[in-house]
Protein backbone atom coordinates (compact mmCIF):
# COMPACT_ATOMS: atom_id res chain seq x y z
CA UNK A 1 0.00 0.00 0.00
CA UNK A 2 1.39 3.51 -0.63
CA UNK A 3 2.81 5.11 1.91
CA UNK A 4 0.35 8.15 1.85
CA UNK A 5 -2.87 7.72 0.86
CA UNK A 6 -4.35 9.40 -2.29
CA UNK A 7 -7.63 11.69 -1.58
CA UNK A 8 -9.74 13.60 -3.76
CA UNK A 9 -8.44 16.15 -5.59
CA UNK A 10 -8.55 19.89 -4.17
CA UNK A 11 -10.69 22.69 -5.63
CA UNK A 12 -7.98 25.20 -6.48
CA UNK A 13 -8.88 28.64 -4.68
CA UNK A 14 -9.41 30.55 -7.63
CA UNK A 15 -12.34 28.04 -8.76
CA UNK A 16 -14.34 27.95 -5.90
CA UNK A 17 -12.31 26.74 -2.86
CA UNK A 18 -13.03 30.17 -1.26
CA UNK A 19 -14.25 30.72 2.27
CA UNK A 20 -15.89 32.95 4.19
CA UNK A 21 -13.14 33.64 6.43
CA UNK A 22 -10.60 36.33 5.75
CA UNK A 23 -7.83 36.11 3.54
CA UNK A 24 -5.83 37.04 6.72
CA UNK A 25 -6.33 33.34 8.52
CA UNK A 26 -6.34 31.42 5.90
CA UNK A 27 -2.76 32.78 5.23
CA UNK A 28 -2.52 32.30 8.79
CA UNK A 29 -3.23 28.47 8.87
CA UNK A 30 -1.52 27.85 5.32
CA UNK A 31 1.75 29.26 6.80
CA UNK A 32 1.38 26.47 9.69
CA UNK A 33 0.54 24.00 7.46
CA UNK A 34 3.67 24.12 5.79
CA UNK A 35 5.63 24.81 8.32
CA UNK A 36 4.81 21.02 9.94
CA UNK A 37 5.38 19.88 6.76
CA UNK A 38 8.81 21.37 6.66
CA UNK A 39 9.19 19.35 10.07
CA UNK A 40 8.31 16.10 8.86
CA UNK A 41 4.64 16.47 9.20
CA UNK A 42 2.48 14.36 6.31
CA UNK A 43 0.07 17.11 4.55
CA UNK A 44 -2.66 14.72 5.46
CA UNK A 45 -1.73 14.83 9.23
CA UNK A 46 -1.10 18.82 9.31
CA UNK A 47 -4.41 19.36 7.75
CA UNK A 48 -5.97 17.48 9.82
CA UNK A 49 -5.36 19.78 12.95
CA UNK A 50 -6.54 22.86 11.04
CA UNK A 51 -10.03 24.50 12.10
CA UNK A 52 -12.68 22.14 10.45
CA UNK A 53 -14.57 25.50 8.77
CA UNK A 54 -11.53 26.51 7.53
CA UNK A 55 -9.92 23.30 6.31
CA UNK A 56 -11.47 23.18 2.47
CA UNK A 57 -10.02 26.48 1.63
CA UNK A 58 -6.43 26.50 3.44
CA UNK A 59 -5.97 22.58 1.96
CA UNK A 60 -6.38 24.49 -1.45
CA UNK A 61 -4.06 26.88 -1.31
CA UNK A 62 -1.56 24.66 0.49
CA UNK A 63 -2.11 22.25 -2.52
CA UNK A 64 -1.25 25.49 -4.80
CA UNK A 65 1.70 26.64 -2.25
CA UNK A 66 3.42 23.26 -2.54
CA UNK A 67 3.10 23.29 -6.23
CA UNK A 68 5.58 26.51 -6.23
CA UNK A 69 6.91 26.12 -3.15
CA UNK A 70 10.82 26.02 -4.68
CA UNK A 71 9.93 28.48 -6.57
CA UNK A 72 8.80 30.56 -3.65
CA UNK A 73 11.94 29.41 -1.52
CA UNK A 74 14.43 30.42 -4.41
CA UNK A 75 12.78 34.14 -4.73
CA UNK A 76 12.86 34.50 -0.73
CA UNK A 77 16.67 33.83 -1.13
CA UNK A 78 16.87 36.54 -3.59
CA UNK A 79 14.66 39.05 -1.54
CA UNK A 80 16.56 38.18 1.87
CA UNK A 81 19.64 35.86 1.69
CA UNK A 82 19.79 35.27 6.15
CA UNK A 83 16.58 33.47 6.43
CA UNK A 84 14.00 35.11 8.96
CA UNK A 85 12.31 33.25 11.90
CA UNK A 86 10.31 30.03 10.73
CA UNK A 87 6.92 31.07 11.20
CA UNK A 88 7.26 34.17 9.06
CA UNK A 89 9.63 32.58 6.56
CA UNK A 90 6.29 29.94 5.91
CA UNK A 91 4.34 32.94 5.67
CA UNK A 92 6.50 35.14 2.97
CA UNK A 93 6.78 31.70 1.38
CA UNK A 94 3.23 31.06 1.53
CA UNK A 95 2.73 34.14 -0.25
CA UNK A 96 5.58 34.40 -2.78
CA UNK A 97 4.03 30.84 -3.98
CA UNK A 98 0.88 31.95 -4.06
CA UNK A 99 1.60 35.40 -6.16
CA UNK A 100 4.36 34.65 -8.17
CA UNK A 101 2.49 34.15 -11.89
CA UNK A 102 0.79 37.48 -12.19
CA UNK A 103 -1.78 36.74 -14.37
CA UNK A 104 -2.47 33.24 -12.63
CA UNK A 105 -2.09 34.12 -8.83
CA UNK A 106 -5.74 32.81 -6.97
CA UNK A 107 -5.84 36.52 -5.40
CA UNK A 108 -4.32 40.02 -6.64
CA UNK A 109 -1.00 41.01 -5.50
CA UNK A 110 -2.07 44.12 -3.60
CA UNK A 111 -4.64 41.88 -1.63
CA UNK A 112 -2.29 39.25 -0.82
CA UNK A 113 0.60 42.11 0.39
CA UNK A 114 -2.17 43.69 2.72
CA UNK A 115 -3.23 40.38 3.63
CA UNK A 116 -0.15 39.01 4.52
CA UNK A 117 1.20 41.73 7.02
CA UNK A 118 -2.56 41.50 8.70
CA UNK A 119 -1.69 37.88 9.25
CA UNK A 120 1.60 38.90 10.50
CA UNK A 121 0.68 41.45 12.65
CA UNK A 122 -2.25 38.91 14.45
CA UNK A 123 0.01 36.24 15.51
CA UNK A 124 2.33 36.48 18.09
CA UNK A 125 5.26 34.75 16.68
CA UNK A 126 5.50 36.84 13.48
CA UNK A 127 4.36 40.37 15.15
CA UNK A 128 8.11 41.61 14.99
CA UNK A 129 8.51 40.76 11.12
CA UNK A 130 5.74 42.52 10.13
CA UNK A 131 7.21 45.14 8.81
CA UNK A 132 10.06 42.60 7.27
CA UNK A 133 7.71 40.73 5.41
CA UNK A 134 5.82 44.06 3.98
CA UNK A 135 9.25 45.06 2.71
CA UNK A 136 9.73 41.90 0.86
CA UNK A 137 7.08 41.70 -0.76
CA UNK A 138 6.86 45.13 -2.12
CA UNK A 139 10.44 44.58 -3.70
CA UNK A 140 9.18 41.36 -5.43
CA UNK A 141 6.21 43.48 -6.89
CA UNK A 142 8.83 46.14 -8.09
CA UNK A 143 11.19 43.51 -9.55
CA UNK A 144 8.86 40.47 -10.16
CA UNK A 145 10.23 40.17 -13.56
CA UNK A 146 14.07 40.12 -12.67
CA UNK A 147 13.42 37.85 -9.57
CA UNK A 148 11.28 35.20 -11.38
CA UNK A 149 14.02 35.40 -14.35
CA UNK A 150 16.46 34.72 -11.81
CA UNK A 151 15.03 31.27 -10.47
CA UNK A 152 14.23 30.41 -14.31
CA UNK A 153 17.96 28.98 -13.92
CA UNK A 154 17.28 26.62 -10.64
CA UNK A 155 16.12 23.99 -12.00
CA UNK A 156 14.95 22.68 -8.38
CA UNK A 157 12.99 26.47 -8.60
CA UNK A 158 11.65 25.41 -11.85
CA UNK A 159 11.00 21.87 -11.42
CA UNK A 160 9.85 22.46 -8.43
CA UNK A 161 11.26 18.84 -7.27
CA UNK A 162 14.40 18.25 -5.43
CA UNK A 163 18.04 18.00 -7.35
CA UNK A 164 18.39 14.16 -6.34
CA UNK A 165 14.53 13.83 -7.30
CA UNK A 166 15.00 15.57 -10.68
CA UNK A 167 18.75 13.53 -11.23
CA UNK A 168 16.41 10.24 -10.74
CA UNK A 169 13.87 10.60 -13.35
CA UNK A 170 16.43 11.99 -15.72
CA UNK A 171 17.94 8.52 -15.05
CA UNK A 172 15.40 6.28 -15.23
CA UNK A 173 13.14 7.69 -17.45
CA UNK A 174 15.29 10.01 -20.02
CA UNK A 175 12.96 10.75 -22.57
CA UNK A 176 9.62 11.70 -20.51
CA UNK A 177 11.45 13.18 -17.36
CA UNK A 178 10.35 16.62 -17.94
CA UNK A 179 6.71 15.74 -18.72
CA UNK A 180 6.44 13.62 -16.04
CA UNK A 181 7.67 16.69 -13.47
CA UNK A 182 5.07 19.22 -15.44
CA UNK A 183 2.53 16.75 -14.37
CA UNK A 184 3.37 16.15 -10.61
CA UNK A 185 2.41 20.05 -10.68
CA UNK A 186 -0.84 20.03 -12.25
CA UNK A 187 -4.12 19.85 -10.51
CA UNK A 188 -5.43 15.89 -11.31
CA UNK A 189 -8.44 14.57 -12.13
CA UNK A 190 -11.16 12.83 -9.68
CA UNK A 191 -11.82 9.50 -11.02
CA UNK A 192 -14.36 7.39 -9.59
CA UNK A 193 -15.28 3.50 -9.30
CA UNK A 194 -18.59 2.22 -10.21
CA UNK A 195 -19.32 -0.47 -8.16
CA UNK A 196 -20.47 -3.59 -10.63
CA UNK A 197 -22.57 -5.09 -8.41
CA UNK A 198 -25.10 -1.70 -7.81
CA UNK A 199 -24.76 -0.98 -11.90
CA UNK A 200 -23.58 -0.32 -15.17
CA UNK A 201 -20.90 2.31 -15.89
CA UNK A 202 -23.30 3.92 -18.31
CA UNK A 203 -26.25 3.84 -16.21
CA UNK A 204 -24.04 5.67 -13.55
CA UNK A 205 -22.77 7.96 -15.76
CA UNK A 206 -26.42 9.06 -16.40
CA UNK A 207 -27.19 9.32 -12.55
CA UNK A 208 -23.86 11.84 -12.76
CA UNK A 209 -25.48 13.95 -15.74
CA UNK A 210 -28.99 13.87 -14.18
CA UNK A 211 -27.27 15.77 -10.72
CA UNK A 212 -25.31 17.81 -13.21
CA UNK A 213 -22.22 16.35 -12.85
CA UNK A 214 -20.02 16.31 -15.81
CA UNK A 215 -17.74 12.99 -16.76
CA UNK A 216 -16.58 10.73 -19.47
CA UNK A 217 -16.36 6.72 -19.19
CA UNK A 218 -12.70 5.66 -19.15
CA UNK A 219 -12.75 1.69 -18.01
CA UNK A 220 -15.42 -0.72 -17.77
CA UNK A 221 -15.89 0.83 -14.09
CA UNK A 222 -14.04 3.95 -14.14
CA UNK A 223 -15.18 7.29 -14.82
CA UNK A 224 -13.36 10.92 -15.00
CA UNK A 225 -15.17 13.84 -13.86
CA UNK A 226 -14.97 16.84 -15.96
CA UNK A 227 -13.48 18.96 -13.02
CA UNK A 228 -13.94 17.73 -8.98
CA UNK A 229 -17.38 17.74 -6.92
CA UNK A 230 -17.22 17.02 -3.11
CA UNK A 231 -18.03 13.28 -2.09
CA UNK A 232 -21.26 14.15 -0.61
CA UNK A 233 -22.61 15.23 -3.98
CA UNK A 234 -22.02 11.92 -5.83
CA UNK A 235 -25.24 9.80 -6.44
CA UNK A 236 -25.97 6.70 -3.80
CA UNK A 237 -21.96 7.15 -3.12
CA UNK A 238 -23.60 6.36 0.88
CA UNK A 239 -25.23 3.40 -0.51
CA UNK A 240 -22.05 2.19 -1.67
CA UNK A 241 -22.81 2.91 -5.77
CA UNK A 242 -19.26 4.21 -6.67
CA UNK A 243 -15.63 4.92 -4.95
CA UNK A 244 -13.28 7.82 -5.13
CA UNK A 245 -10.17 5.77 -6.70
CA UNK A 246 -7.88 6.75 -9.60
CA UNK A 247 -7.76 5.75 -13.02
CA UNK A 248 -4.60 3.70 -12.39
CA UNK A 249 -5.40 1.91 -8.88
CA UNK A 250 -8.47 0.61 -10.36
CA UNK A 251 -6.20 -1.81 -12.84
CA UNK A 252 -5.10 -3.63 -10.11
CA UNK A 253 -7.83 -5.70 -9.73
CA UNK A 254 -8.56 -6.12 -13.31
CA UNK A 255 -4.91 -7.82 -13.46
CA UNK A 256 -5.13 -9.90 -11.14
CA UNK A 257 -8.42 -11.63 -11.96
CA UNK A 258 -8.26 -11.80 -15.40
CA UNK A 259 -4.94 -13.49 -15.35
CA UNK A 260 -6.68 -15.84 -13.18
CA UNK A 261 -7.94 -19.59 -14.24
CA UNK A 262 -11.64 -20.20 -13.82
CA UNK A 263 -12.43 -23.81 -11.73
CA UNK A 264 -14.93 -24.81 -9.90
CA UNK A 265 -13.80 -23.82 -6.17
CA UNK A 266 -14.08 -20.15 -4.73
CA UNK A 267 -10.89 -18.35 -5.44
CA UNK A 268 -8.44 -17.59 -2.30
CA UNK A 269 -6.87 -14.10 -2.65
CA UNK A 270 -4.50 -12.29 -0.42
CA UNK A 271 -4.89 -8.64 -0.33
CA UNK A 272 -1.35 -7.95 1.33
CA UNK A 273 -0.79 -3.86 2.68
CA UNK A 274 -4.53 -3.37 2.00
CA UNK A 275 -5.71 -0.31 3.80
CA UNK A 276 -7.50 1.48 3.34
CA UNK A 277 -9.71 -0.92 0.97
CA UNK A 278 -10.01 0.05 -2.31
CA UNK A 279 -8.56 -2.51 -4.23
CA UNK A 280 -10.12 -5.21 -1.86
CA UNK A 281 -13.22 -3.95 -2.38
CA UNK A 282 -12.64 -3.68 -6.20
CA UNK A 283 -11.69 -7.38 -6.28
CA UNK A 284 -14.88 -8.21 -4.33
CA UNK A 285 -16.94 -6.01 -6.31
CA UNK A 286 -15.68 -7.99 -9.87
CA UNK A 287 -15.81 -11.38 -8.26
CA UNK A 288 -17.46 -13.81 -5.73
CA UNK A 289 -13.79 -14.84 -4.01
CA UNK A 290 -12.43 -15.54 -0.28
CA UNK A 291 -10.44 -12.51 0.35
CA UNK A 292 -8.12 -12.09 3.58
CA UNK A 293 -7.43 -8.27 3.76
CA UNK A 294 -3.86 -7.85 5.56
CA UNK A 295 -2.90 -4.53 7.42
CA UNK A 296 0.08 -3.96 9.85
CA UNK A 297 -1.66 -1.22 11.10
CA UNK A 298 -4.86 -2.16 13.42
CA UNK A 299 -6.26 1.36 12.87
CA UNK A 300 -6.16 1.21 9.28
CA UNK A 301 -7.68 -1.89 9.65
CA UNK A 302 -10.65 -0.02 10.68
CA UNK A 303 -10.52 1.49 7.93
CA UNK A 304 -11.15 -1.43 5.41
CA UNK A 305 -13.68 -2.65 7.31
CA UNK A 306 -15.51 0.92 6.98
CA UNK A 307 -14.64 0.86 3.51
CA UNK A 308 -16.15 -2.69 3.13
CA UNK A 309 -19.13 -2.02 4.97
CA UNK A 310 -20.27 1.18 3.47
CA UNK A 311 -20.03 -0.90 -0.10
CA UNK A 312 -22.01 -3.93 1.59
CA UNK A 313 -19.12 -6.29 0.77
CA UNK A 314 -17.42 -9.32 3.17
CA UNK A 315 -13.86 -9.55 3.38
CA UNK A 316 -11.45 -11.52 6.22
CA UNK A 317 -9.80 -8.24 7.88
CA UNK A 318 -6.57 -9.52 9.61
CA UNK A 319 -3.91 -7.44 11.19
CA UNK A 320 -0.60 -8.53 10.79
CA UNK A 321 2.54 -8.32 9.51
CA UNK A 322 2.86 -9.11 5.37
CA UNK A 323 6.38 -10.00 6.05
CA UNK A 324 6.41 -12.48 8.73
CA UNK A 325 2.93 -14.73 7.64
CA UNK A 326 4.04 -17.38 10.41
CA UNK A 327 1.97 -15.09 12.52
CA UNK A 328 -1.21 -14.91 10.34
CA UNK A 329 -0.99 -17.66 7.91
CA UNK A 330 -2.96 -20.63 8.26
CA UNK A 331 -0.49 -22.77 5.57
CA UNK A 332 -3.46 -22.81 3.04
CA UNK A 333 -2.03 -21.37 -0.06
CA UNK A 334 -3.38 -18.51 -2.44
CA UNK A 335 -4.86 -18.71 -6.01
CA UNK A 336 -3.76 -14.77 -5.90
CA UNK A 337 -1.65 -12.69 -4.17
CA UNK A 338 -2.12 -8.92 -4.46
CA UNK A 339 0.86 -7.06 -2.89
CA UNK A 340 0.44 -3.33 -3.23
CA UNK A 341 4.14 -2.70 -1.83
CA UNK A 342 4.99 0.73 0.64
CA UNK A 343 6.93 2.58 -1.48
CA UNK A 344 8.14 6.51 -1.77
CA UNK A 345 4.50 7.32 -3.11
CA UNK A 346 6.44 9.67 -5.97
CA UNK A 347 3.91 8.35 -9.17
CA UNK A 348 0.90 10.28 -6.80
CA UNK A 349 2.86 14.04 -6.06
CA UNK A 350 0.19 16.03 -7.97
CA UNK A 351 -2.26 14.39 -5.61
CA UNK A 352 0.06 14.78 -2.82
CA UNK A 353 2.18 17.70 -3.37
CA UNK A 354 3.82 17.18 -0.07
CA UNK A 355 6.04 14.10 -1.00
CA UNK A 356 8.57 15.57 -2.79
CA UNK A 357 9.47 17.73 0.49
CA UNK A 358 9.16 14.76 2.76
CA UNK A 359 11.32 11.81 0.99
CA UNK A 360 14.92 12.00 1.44
CA UNK A 361 16.80 10.24 -1.20
CA UNK A 362 17.85 7.32 1.10
CA UNK A 363 14.28 6.24 1.61
CA UNK A 364 14.34 4.84 -2.09
CA UNK A 365 17.01 2.51 -1.09
CA UNK A 366 15.11 2.38 2.13
CA UNK A 367 11.36 1.16 0.80
CA UNK A 368 12.82 -0.93 -2.17
CA UNK A 369 14.53 -3.46 0.79
CA UNK A 370 11.05 -3.56 2.26
CA UNK A 371 9.38 -4.13 -1.20
CA UNK A 372 11.73 -7.04 -1.66
CA UNK A 373 11.70 -8.29 1.74
CA UNK A 374 7.61 -8.63 1.29
CA UNK A 375 8.24 -10.31 -1.89
CA UNK A 376 10.53 -12.97 -1.10
CA UNK A 377 7.93 -13.66 1.93
CA UNK A 378 4.73 -13.58 0.32
CA UNK A 379 6.06 -15.89 -2.92
CA UNK A 380 5.88 -19.30 -0.95
CA UNK A 381 2.40 -18.61 0.11
CA UNK A 382 1.33 -18.87 -3.25
CA UNK A 383 -0.07 -22.38 -4.89
CA UNK A 384 1.71 -23.54 -7.85
CA UNK A 385 0.27 -22.15 -11.09
CA UNK A 386 -1.27 -18.92 -9.10
CA UNK A 387 -0.42 -15.38 -9.51
CA UNK A 388 0.79 -12.16 -7.87
CA UNK A 389 0.31 -9.21 -8.13
CA UNK A 390 3.01 -6.63 -7.72
CA UNK A 391 2.57 -2.72 -7.79
CA UNK A 392 3.47 0.60 -6.27
CA UNK A 393 2.27 4.00 -6.51
CA UNK A 394 6.11 4.97 -7.51
CA UNK A 395 7.40 5.96 -10.71
CA UNK A 396 11.16 5.15 -9.74
CA UNK A 397 12.56 1.93 -11.57
CA UNK A 398 14.14 0.56 -8.29
CA UNK A 399 10.29 0.07 -7.19
CA UNK A 400 9.31 -1.24 -10.17
CA UNK A 401 11.37 -2.73 -13.15
CA UNK A 402 14.41 -2.93 -11.27
CA UNK A 403 12.95 -4.58 -8.65
CA UNK A 404 11.12 -7.32 -10.82
CA UNK A 405 14.12 -8.22 -12.70
CA UNK A 406 15.93 -8.58 -9.37
CA UNK A 407 13.04 -10.95 -8.15
CA UNK A 408 12.84 -13.28 -11.02
CA UNK A 409 16.90 -13.54 -11.36
CA UNK A 410 16.71 -15.50 -7.56
CA UNK A 411 12.99 -17.10 -8.08
CA UNK A 412 13.63 -19.21 -11.17
CA UNK A 413 9.94 -20.98 -10.77
CA UNK A 414 8.53 -17.29 -11.32
CA UNK A 415 7.75 -15.61 -14.99
CA UNK A 416 6.27 -11.84 -16.00
CA UNK A 417 2.82 -12.34 -17.29
CA UNK A 418 1.56 -9.58 -19.69
CA UNK A 419 1.83 -6.21 -17.35
CA UNK A 420 1.86 -2.29 -17.69
CA UNK A 421 4.81 -1.81 -16.35
CA UNK A 422 5.74 1.69 -15.59
CA UNK A 423 2.36 4.45 -16.27
CA UNK A 424 4.01 7.29 -15.57
CA UNK A 425 1.27 9.95 -14.48
CA UNK A 426 -0.76 11.99 -17.65
CA UNK A 427 0.89 10.99 -20.44
CA UNK A 428 -0.90 8.76 -23.20
CA UNK A 429 2.09 6.70 -24.35
CA UNK A 430 5.70 6.13 -22.96
CA UNK A 431 7.48 3.96 -25.83
CA UNK A 432 8.85 2.08 -23.94
CA UNK A 433 9.35 -1.62 -23.51
CA UNK A 434 5.34 -2.06 -22.34
CA UNK A 435 2.61 -0.80 -23.69
CA UNK A 436 2.82 1.19 -20.44
CA UNK A 437 0.29 3.93 -20.81
CA UNK A 438 -3.72 4.28 -21.17
CA UNK A 439 -5.84 6.59 -22.88
CA UNK A 440 -6.95 8.13 -18.98
CA UNK A 441 -5.67 10.98 -16.96
CA UNK A 442 -4.29 8.88 -14.04
CA UNK A 443 -1.33 8.68 -11.46
CA UNK A 444 2.15 7.51 -11.65
CA UNK A 445 1.96 3.47 -10.97
CA UNK A 446 3.94 0.43 -11.82
CA UNK A 447 2.64 -3.01 -12.42
CA UNK A 448 4.20 -6.48 -12.33
CA UNK A 449 1.97 -9.76 -12.99
CA UNK A 450 4.15 -12.76 -11.92
CA UNK A 451 2.90 -16.60 -11.91
CA UNK A 452 4.70 -19.65 -10.32
CA UNK A 453 5.31 -22.34 -12.30
CA UNK A 454 3.58 -25.76 -11.57
CA UNK A 455 5.78 -27.96 -10.37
Amino acid sequence: MPVIQPVAPATPPASGGASSAPLWRLLQATSAVLLAIRAGVSGTAALAQVEFALRPAVQALTFEVLRSLARAEHLRRQLAARAPPAQADALLCVVLALGWRNQEAPYTAFTLVNQAVEAAKRQPATQAQAGFINACLRRFLRERDALVARSDTDPVAAWNHPAWWIKRLKKDHPAQWQETLQADNRHPPMSLRVNARHASTASYLAQLHAAGIDGHITSPQGIQLARPVPVPLLPGFDQGAVSVQDAAAQMAAPLLLGSMPRGAHRARILDACAAPGGKTAHLLELCDAEVLALDIDPRRCDRIRETLARLHLSADVVAGDAAQPDAWWDRVPFDAILLDAPCTASGIVRRHPDVPWLRRETDVAQLAAVQARLLRSLWPLLKSGGQLLYCTCSVFRSEGQDQIETFLAHNTDGRLLPSPGHLLPHFQANGGGVPDNHGSDHDGFFYALLEKHPG
